[in-house]
């Protein structure tokens, strides 16, 4: 029966041997300062393509495009529909459609706002008339896009059926490009990280693979004195975890340079459209998974290099234990 001790002993011999293969990797890297440096640039550049679109992205989804403006249906009547007929169809609306909010502004109502929105002033004094027609505001029920949608394709079937309207305006539809775009810019955001991620992995496992090609000596008598696979693989998987490592704090370093060097032109453009906005970096959250996912990244492409060559040397016969 094995005593605490025993297993105490043991335990601490595995954390011994853990933590000197995970910081000895380090030093090996550390000395070879170029080869090291030119990996982990490459690997940081294929992590901030797809970091960057998506963090892009994000802040795209996040500006304020006056969303509740853009979900109102505007209907205009004809010139010469009376209040009345007006009421009356919003009267209807209320009745047959579940709506949040149906506004009615009178062509006075509308010449007020215009003059004080244009700016023209004492000009509009000059018109013998009234030209604005009565304008109803509909704002239908929120919820998820297709239910916007079937919402404002029944109102605007109903509408279109009354005589006293003259034209719809519905500007969601912009807003729904938009959100198709987003929609299809994260579909491309997936393809990208599933791809740089297999070209994280390949360059780690030819960077690793030239790591053991030129300790294969120092494999092989490992082997015959005793020395397991697992024993073998470690000091190369720590590696191949600090090369993820390393590239995944290179791309943040590089995205949040990108993000300072692009907020000035950004809110200046930005503010020619009365919208003031900053862009924000992925978080601690993000960060943190993205630093795993390097990480992980690089202990699969060493873990593919080191097992492929093992199996050739056991192939070959000149490896001793499995």
């Amino acid at each position: 029966m094995v005593s605490l001790q025993q297993i105490r002993r043991k335990n601490r011999a595995w954390l011994r041997r853990h933590s000197y293969s995970f910081f000895s990797s380090l030093g090996v890297l550390l000395q070879h300062k170029v080869g090291t440096l030119m990996t982990v640039l490459v690997l940081g550049i294929a992590m901030f393509l797809p970091l960057g679109l998506y963090v892009a992205l994000t802040n795209l989804g996040s500006i304020n495009l006056n969303r509740d403006e853009w979900n109102v249906v505007t209907v205009f009547f004809a010139s010469d529909t009376g209040e009345v007929e007006v009421l009356r169809v919003a009267d209807e609306l209320e009745k047959r459609l579940q709506l949040e909010k149906v506004v009615v502004v009178s062509p006075a109502e509308g010449m007020v706002n215009f003059r004080e929105a244009s700016g023209f002033g004492e000009s509009l004094d000059l018109l013998e008339e009234n030209p604005l027609p009565w304008v109803m505001q509909i704002s239908p029920q929120p919820g998820s896009t297709k239910q916007v949608e079937e919402s404002v394709a029944e109102l605007t079937a109903y509408l279109q059926s009354v005589n006293s309207v003259a034209e719809i305006q519905f500007d969601y539809k912009w807003l729904q490009r938009l959100g198709r775009m987003l929609e299809l810019g994260r579909a491309i955001v997936t393809v990208l990280i599933i791809l740089f991620g297999l070209a994280v992995v390949v360059v780690v496992a030819n960077t690793i693979r030239l790591d053991v090609a030129s300790r294969a000596e120092e494999i092989e008598i490992l082997a015959l004195v005793g020395a397991g696979n697992a024993f073998i693989r470690q000091p190369f998987l720590y590696t191949g975890i600090w090369y993820g490592l390393m590239g995944s704090a290179l791309a943040i370093v590089l995205l949040y340079l990108a993000i300072f060097y692009l907020a000035g032109p950004l809110g200046l453009l930005l503010e020619t459209y009365g919208t003031v906005f900053s862009l924000r970096g992925p978080g601690g959250s993000n960060m943190l998974w993205l630093l795993l996912g390097g990480g992980l990244l690089g202990w699969s492409g060493a873990w593919i290099s080191v097992q492929r060559h093992l199996r050739v040397l056991r192939v070959g016969s000149r490896l001793g234990r499995r």
